[in-house]
């Protein structure tokens, strides 16, 4: 069996979440939802399942689909794609990185990954046979040091994975900082693979796209994500934009991962996309209320919660909080004990880990979130007995 995926372990999200399922614990660790989604959309998917083609659509996404994403983000980042040439729909986010990295890297290129990070980028640009070179954020701030990218940059550097609005510390990169890893890229020749997932759900500042940045359209491909924005994470459609020689040569990767994305659910998105601006903004002010009742909780419970300002996910600081504990340790037994699931921070890096940081999705009801304090309050009061 080919070592790169036979070595690694079960994701840490599919082990909690499965503790979860056979415990009856409150599901905090894997990232989604508890609500079903916009109904007008999954109205929209179930009408077009019923009422249009259900047969192979275009390999790059349907026409319908491509101009909604090209007029979305005209209208929301003021970029300009052409639909035909630049825009191609994915089977999830997940899968346009790998047709992206598959596409770019060539054996013994080198790809620069920013820890703590999504657990699919080693593997798959080990998968392409890129080595892997990784620069580090730290706690609490996440911010980005120049000076490690340029420590990180060789001759055979071809790619830098850069997740913003990032995934999983719940912060965002400014733009200096998208400046500075812009200059390197410009610099150097270097592509920029822009996992941009959770660009509308952030609750500071505008998202800054790095393919918007002076010099940065030819050496960027930008990923979107309808299973983020409309919370319909099973869905699993996704999409990919780059200048058009980038756009061609990673489509004919596409085209042999899973060539196209269910048409019922294509059709639903396109719709879903020409939202109204008010929608967006009731739809980040839902999820800010939810994250402020969990970190107002958690704080009263006496954790320390680092900041965050986007994503659906928060942290605590186990050391800040007076826990001894290392974050797998506290996640599986408040998982037995307490009944709570979460995600220890320690999983998101490639080695030499943080381990004193747990982290918990606040993409749930009142009534969850709400219990889920209660029950960590009453077990953080055991270990400090």
């Amino acid at each position: 069996m080919n070592p790169i995926y036979s070595g690694l372990p079960t994701t840490i999200f599919e082990k909690m979440s499965a503790i979860a399922r056979e415990t009856g614990a409150i599901n905090l660790g894997q990232g989604f939802p508890d609500a079903p989604g916009p109904r007008d959309i999954l109205e929209s998917a179930a009408d077009a399942l019923l009422t249009l083609s259900n047969q192979y659509p275009p390999m790059a996404g349907l026409p319908e689909l491509r101009r909604a994403i090209a007029d979305h983000y005209r209208r929301h980042q003021g970029i300009d794609f052409d639909a035909a040439s630049e825009v191609v729909v994915t089977s999830g986010a997940t899968e346009a990185l790998a047709a992206a990295i598959f596409a770019i890297l060539s054996p013994g290129d080198e790809a620069i990954l920013i820890e703590p990070l999504y657990d699919a980028y080693a593997p798959l640009v080990r998968r392409a046979g890129g080595v892997v070179r990784t620069i580090r954020l730290q706690p609490p701030t996440w911010r980005l040091d120049p000076a490690d990218l340029d420590a990180a940059i060789t001759a055979r550097t071809r790619l830098i994975i850069v997740n913003n609005p990032v995934n999983p510390t719940g912060t965002m990169f400014d733009r200096e900082t998208l400046t500075a890893i812009a200059e390197r890229c410009i610099a150097d020749g270097i592509i920029a693979l822009c996992d941009e997932v959770w660009e509308h759900v952030r609750f500071g500042p505008d998202h800054v796209p790095l393919i918007a940045l002076p010099g940065m359209r030819e050496l960027t491909v930008k990923i979107g994500s309808a299973g983020k924005i409309f919370a319909l994470t099973g869905w699993k459609v996704g999409w990919l934009i780059a200048d058009k020689a980038l756009a061609g040569v990673i489509a004919k990767t596409h085209q042999f991962l899973t060539f196209t994305t269910p048409p019922n659910l294509q059709w639903a998105v396109a719709e879903g996309l020409a939202k109204p601006d008010g929608w967006f903004d009731s739809m980040r002010a839902g999820f800010a209320a939810s994250r402020d009742r969990l970190v107002d909780g958690l704080r009263t419970a006496g954790f320390v919660v680092l900041p965050a300002d986007a994503t659906w996910f928060v942290s605590i600081d186990l050391a800040a909080s007076g826990l001894a504990l290392d974050d797998v340790t506290f996640a599986e037994r408040m998982a037995h004990e307490a009944g709570v699931v979460s995600i220890p921070m320690s999983a998101f890096y490639e080695s030499d880990p943080i381990t004193s940081i747990v982290r918990l999705c606040y993409a749930k009801d009142d009534a969850t979130i709400d219990e889920a304090v209660r029950r960590m309050a009453a077990f953080r009061a055991t270990l400090a007995s």
